[in-house]
């Protein structure tokens, strides 16, 4: 096996470890001092870095990329609206476009607002929620990942949990962040209505929101069942609690309608980025016309400089035009299957244990034969063998999160010509990770 040459990739980080912390803009994009890739550029479902390795990539960003990179017919118009000029601290009348053609595919988002990243929506929905309630207290899912603000950096503990000596304690993802902000917070499994039931009849006067990815993006896709998006529906209804579908990843995704498309569950409120705009850099929260109407003078403050900027604002119109009127989701999913298909193979034959969890266009790959139904199962699953495994895929050119919690994100462009040598360059993969290599 030939390894990949990382020389020009190794001294670009010695130049830049000095201007930036770990030498990159993001800590997820920090590999190690010698294993830190820097990109050239992309098309398609494929990257090239720096020293000219080429990769079929499935992480995609972390899932913007619905089409693929570098789409002629989202770029163009992302051109076009360059021209209009930027941002004016006013509006446009794009705004609105846009705003109709979400509403048209999500129900339940009556009324749009934009922002420039999922954090950043799901802090705003959160600030809309509190409004509407006027309680502060919120309930968040186990394993659940809804950016990087304060307020919702906070997770059970899986790493030092001992599943033997009782549930996970809760514990920050991030130094820095107030332990008063835990005090508003309240987690609870996926897929446990009676855990739920029992937290909202002694807390409900407390508890202004309930927070909830219904296919956890950052937990192996692991996913609700049908019979407990109906029950938090219901519920939440029951004690008038707001229900925040965040929808970052998910939405424009697994459904034109996003993911309470396939539960047929309207949200309160809801959240979107990511494939709104096929990698632009623009999101939204919206949600029923009554909460909505939050967001006004003397009320809910929500405003950004750069807010629906032409550039994405254009993007976002096209890439949701294109998503409503052709069938790049059928083939996004479609493809999603048939990958997942002939990975079972290959794991099947060589006697690996394993299950997908989530929605095809975005798959988790657990390394078990129990199919999990919460963030707790995921101890279960063969975390070093999926990171030996995704080394050697990377080697070979097939790009995949080091961490199973990632799952496996589809784009339309991968339709062209990645099944085939994904497989095989995943089978090489395998027998090498078995091998020990």
């Amino acid at each position: 096996m030939s390894k990949r040459s990382l020389e020009k990739s190794n001294k670009h980080f010695k130049k830049a470890i000095n201007k930036l912390p770990l030498g990159v803009t993001s800590n997820f994009r920090y590999w190690g001092d010698d294993e830190t890739i820097y990109i050239d550029h992309a098309s398609g479902c494929r990257l090239w870095d720096i020293d000219d390795n080429e990769y079929i990539d499935y992480r995609l960003a972390y899932g913007p990329y619905i089409l693929g990179y570098a789409d002629p017919r989202v770029d163009q118009a992302a051109r076009e609206g360059m021209e209009i000029g930027g941002v004016f601290a006013l509006a446009t009348e794009l705004e609105y476009e846009v705003a109709k053609k979400v509403s048209a595919m999500v129900p339940s988002a009556e009324l749009v607002r934009y922002s420039n990243s999922g954090t950043e929506a799901v802090m705003a929905a959160l600030r809309v929620a509190r409004a509407y309630s006027k309680r502060d207290e919120f309930i968040m899912i186990e394993g659940g990942y809804h950016g990087v603000s304060d307020a919702v950096l906070w997770d059970i503990d899986l790493d030092e949990w001992d599943p033997t000596a009782g549930s996970p304690v809760l514990a920050s993802s991030s130094l820095g962040v107030p332990k008063q902000n835990s005090e508003l917070l309240h987690l609870v499994p996926l897929n446990d209505a009676s855990r739920l039931e029992d937290l909202l009849k002694e807390k409900h006067n407390d508890i202004g929101a309930l927070l909830i990815e219904p296919i956890m993006g950052n937990c192996c896709s692991i996913a609700a069942t049908q019979e407990y998006m109906n029950a938090v529906r219901s519920l939440c209804d029951q004690y008038n609690v707001v229900l925040i579908i965040d929808e970052v990843k998910t939405g424009f995704r697994v459904a034109k309608g996003g993911v309470q498309e396939l539960y047929g569950v309207e949200a309160d409120l809801c959240t979107f980025a990511k494939s709104i705009a096929n990698g632009y850099p623009i999101a939204a929260v919206c949600g029923k016309e009554e909460l909505m109407r939050c967001i006004k003078y003397g009320g809910v403050l929500h405003g950004g400089t750069f807010t629906a900027h032409s550039v994405a604002i254009a993007a976002a119109n096209k890439t949701l035009d294109i998503l409503q009127n052709t069938d790049a989701l059928e083939t996004v999913n479609q493809y999603g299957k048939d990958l997942r298909d002939g990975l079972s193979k290959i794991l099947s034959k060589h006697n690996v244990a394993h299950c997908f969890t989530g929605h095809p266009s975005m798959s988790g790959l657990f390394l078990s034969e129990s199919s999990p139904t919460n963030a707790r199962d995921f101890k279960g699953s063969d975390y070093p063998f999926y990171e030996k495994l995704a080394e050697e895929l990377l080697e070979d050119g097939v790009l995949c999160e080091f961490d199973p919690r990632e799952p496996w994100f589809i784009c339309e462009a991968h339709a062209k010509d990645a099944l085939q040598p994904t497989l095989d360059i995943f089978e090489g993969a395998l027998e090498r990770s078995l091998k020990g290599e």
